[in-house]
């Protein structure tokens, strides 16, 4: 179910709406606004909501009215798509600063995927109709948008790629040295469940706990817990 203006304000949901102050910090660390000024800061800020989900809760699903810019302020969100089979498919997961919803601002739509929390998550929303205005208002957003949709296409594309012609193994690897160059450490901890990983690399959740103990067999990761890897052999790891 969509969550309303309503919903937000009842007792016992678990969903708060925050300070200003929340708000702004929600705002100023996402790519699109954060090179705007003081005043076009505040003026956002002004029709911007500030939520809180629980882990497991559902932001969005299939099928709602798609008419709001969601973007994550503090925690993580899985973005995914479930096969006629009732199979979930992991598409991506957002992080601080990331946002989703944005194909509401160009189009009458509504979603075709589920967003979830993956732990307490707190989101800033801000409605279409005030975005569009902003948009009008001050075209670097409108710039700024078009080279996050583009980065999202790449990485989109890179990933449909490897599900199409790499093997298991060579997409664990791949996705490990992904997360060590994003970190800039050799030390990584995976963002998300073994189930949730499998759902996101197309596999099952037994061949990745195989996968990954025939990498370090190998000597080129070491499983420091079920959540952190060391990559022992980039190099290695990338020849996989």
């Amino acid at each position: 179910m969509k969550m309303t203006e309503e919903h937000t304000q009842e007792q016992g949901t678990g969903h708060t709406c925050h300070p200003s102050g929340s708000r702004k910090a929600c705002v100023s660390q996402v790519p699109i606004f954060n090179h705007l000024g003081h005043e076009q800061m505040n003026e956002i800020m002004n029709v911007v909501r500030h939520v809180s989900f629980k882990k497991g809760e559902i932001i969005f699903g299939a099928g709602d009215w798609s008419d709001t810019l969601y973007i994550i302020h503090q925690g993580k969100v899985k973005i995914y798509r479930l096969a006629e089979s009732g199979k979930e498919q992991i598409l991506t997961v957002l992080y601080p600063g990331d946002f989703t919803g944005e194909y509401a601002l160009f189009n009458e739509s509504t979603h075709h995927d589920y967003a979830e929390a993956m732990e307490k998550t707190n989101i800033c929303m801000i409605k279409k109709e005030d975005l569009q205005s902003f948009l009008t208002k001050y075209p670097t957003i409108s710039l700024k948008m078009l080279t996050e949709f583009s980065k999202r296409l790449e990485e989109s594309e890179s990933q449909t790629t490897n599900f199409a012609t790499e093997r298991v193994e060579t997409r664990i690897a791949l996705y490990l040295a992904d997360l060590a160059n994003k970190s800039g450490s050799e030390t990584i901890k995976l963002p998300m469940s073994r189930h949730d990983l499998a759902s996101y690399l197309g596999t099952s959740p037994e061949t990745i706990s195989r996968r990954l103990a025939d990498l370090e067999d190998r000597g080129l990761v070491k499983q420091l817990s079920r959540t952190n890897i060391e990559i022992i052999d980039m190099d290695g790891l990338l020849l996989i």
